[in-house]
């Protein structure tokens, strides 16, 4: 039987339940479990969520729950996801691979750590002291080895408690246009594939047209270098706003902004300024825009940011140029967490905003310029939402692009961007989450056209709202990740352009991933021995029941 027989098999015996039963979920007790809502993009912006989590839905409903897909766009799923998690279920979800992520610290600590559950990426409200501990403990250790071991350890811990219902790490397939760009001028990066910073300052134009033109299946949300938005938003900060260090193509942290990093001791980071930078309004850069661009994530007014920042007692300016970094403990990560992480903001125009926040209930997050200002290789030319932002090279950068513009085009519809790649619409197809065998014979059909494909750093998954039951118990969620069959995913839904996901930790990062890893397994069979063995049992009508004694705590979600 195909996956897609499989899912309307599915559905319909979904559908046959809730005929059978009137369409509600008839009362016994307070233990029947609620209505789960499975919170999705819609197909034609990401096909591969949908259908995945079309397919979880429908085994779901295999399981005697009342599963109910609910198709959002990803504005309204963003939000309910980020800044309203205690309403929501289960939702599609991914990690972006970003450079700084090259480093695990941000996906081991900041994803999972308790102290960021209120506002920060532990979106999913994670908390186990034992955990905890060993994230710390990653953060101070230096010697490799040593942090490895806290490394792998940190992923059993994710393992034995089930915390995401891990699906796949997907090929990053990246189709340009070599009729416009010289093919040896894009880089592939470690995890990243040749959609990264280093391709957008490097790619050379061989022809009269001088922009790169691609796409995101996403809009921008925010373009702020104090707030973690989105994956394009990221694309576009990222050129924008300049960093003391970048990660090299290699997956290394070397030094960007600063003109070199000196280590005077396990807590103490020298930083030397590149001479003659300047913002993109003309004034120069100096020790206190950096000292100013740290120092305000350590306030209220910066949760994304704070843990990067964390570990900073203070920020000690020398000269105009030279400064240096007081840590309150040796921190492994600091150059990729930290100097690789923080974008560099202009005090002159950010420092009255945050003086203006002391009055207000927002925070800087909330925050939008009409005009962008910052340092980095690119400048905010114009933003039409919904449709594009636009950047012009900024000719006076030491790393100046050798393109004049980049524009990214917000295109929700993955078929439509085939034919746009094609046209010359797009010159770099950079976002296409649909079937990437039609990439394969469209660039088969087209010698102008190359594609690139590399393993994802970031990968896919579906969240767990640990914050409600029956989410809270781990013994439900390893029901949850049984019922996935990640094989499956990967063929049906991918066509094989991916590989199963098990791990934060991406293939790519060979080092530091835990290859011992045993997710739960086995399908319905295991899941529901999983909630026998926790104590749940199913009615005479088939529908899950909680444990004796234990009732339903939430209202139905969204």
């Amino acid at each position: 039987m195909s996956w897609k027989s499989k899912i309307a098999s599915s559905l319909l015996i979904c559908l046959l339940f809730l005929t059978l039963s009137g369409g509600v979920i008839a009362s016994q007790g307070d233990r029947v479990i609620r209505p789960i809502y499975v919170i999705t993009r819609p197909q034609s912006s990401a096909p591969d969520e949908y259908e995945t989590l079309s397919y979880l839905t429908a085994m779901m409903t295999e399981l005697g729950i009342d599963a109910r897909l609910r198709v959002v766009p990803w504005e309204q799923q963003s939000d309910l996801v980020w800044f309203e998690r205690d309403r929501w279920d289960i939702a599609g979800w991914q990690m972006t691979a970003r450079p700084e992520r090259l480093d695990p610290d941000e996906f081991i600590y900041n994803l999972f750590h308790s102290s960021t559950t209120v506002d920060g990426y532990n979106f999913i409200g994670y908390v186990n002291p034992k955990y905890d501990a060993i994230a710390e403990a990653q953060r101070v250790t230096v010697d490799p080895e040593e942090r490895r071991e806290l490394i792998l350890k940190a992923q059993e811990i994710l393992v034995e408690d089930a915390v995401y219902d891990f699906t796949v790490h997907p090929m990053i397939s990246i189709v340009y246009n070599t009729d416009v760009f010289a093919e040896d001028s894009v880089v592939d990066m470690a995890g990243m594939g040749i959609r990264n910073f280093w391709t957008y300052i490097n790619i050379d134009p061989i022809g009269d047209q001088k922009a790169i033109i691609l796409n995101s299946g996403e809009t921008v949300q925010a373009i702020n270098p104090f707030y973690i938005s989105g994956t394009v938003d990221s694309w576009v900060y990222e050129l924008i706003y300049d960093r003391l260090m970048r990660m090299s193509p290699e997956g290394l942290p070397e030094p960007w902004a600063a003109e070199s990093v000196e280590w005077l001791s396990d807590t103490e980071v020298q930083i030397l300024l590149r001479d003659g930078m300047k913002w993109h309004d003309g004034e120069p850069v100096t020790a206190k825009d950096v000292k100013f661009s740290f120092e305000a994530p350590m306030t209220g007014e910066v949760p994304m940011y704070k843990p990067f920042v964390d570990v900073i007692s203070r920020v000690e300016i020398v000269d105009d140029l030279t400064l240096v970094f007081h840590l309150k403990r040796p921190w492994a990560a600091f150059e990729a967490a930290s100097l690789a992480k923080i974008n560099l903001a202009p005090e002159h125009i950010w420092g009255p905003l945050f003086e203006d926040l002391k009055t207000r209930p927002e925070n800087a997050e909330s925050i939008q310029e009409d005009v962008p200002i910052g340092s980095g290789p690119f400048k905010f030319a114009d933003w039409k939402f919904a449709e594009e932002v636009v950047l012009d090279a900024y000719a006076d950068h030491f790393a100046a692009p050798k393109v004049d513009k980049w524009i990214v085009r917000f295109v929700t519809n993955m078929e439509s961007t085939l034919g746009m790649i094609q046209n010359g619409e797009l010159n770099f197809l950079a976002s296409y989450s649909g079937d990437a065998s039609l990439l394969e014979n469209l660039v088969s059909r087209n010698p102008m056209l190359s594609m690139v494909s590399s393993v994802d750093l970031g990968y896919r998954f579906i969240a767990l709202n640990h914050n409600r039951a029956p989410f809270s118990d781990p013994a439900f969620r390893k029901a949850l990740v049984a019922i996935t069959d990640q094989e499956f995913v990967v063929e049906a839904v991918w066509k094989g352009y991916a590989v199963p996901a098990n791990s934060v930790i991406a293939p790519a990062l060979e080092f530091w991933k835990n290859d011992e890893l045993k997710w739960p397994q086995g399908g319905l069979e295991q899941a529901r021995q999983f909630l026998k063995e926790a104590g749940y049992e199913w009615d005479n009508k088939g529908r899950l029941l909680y444990p004796s004694g234990q009732v339903e705590e939430h209202t139905p979600s969204f």
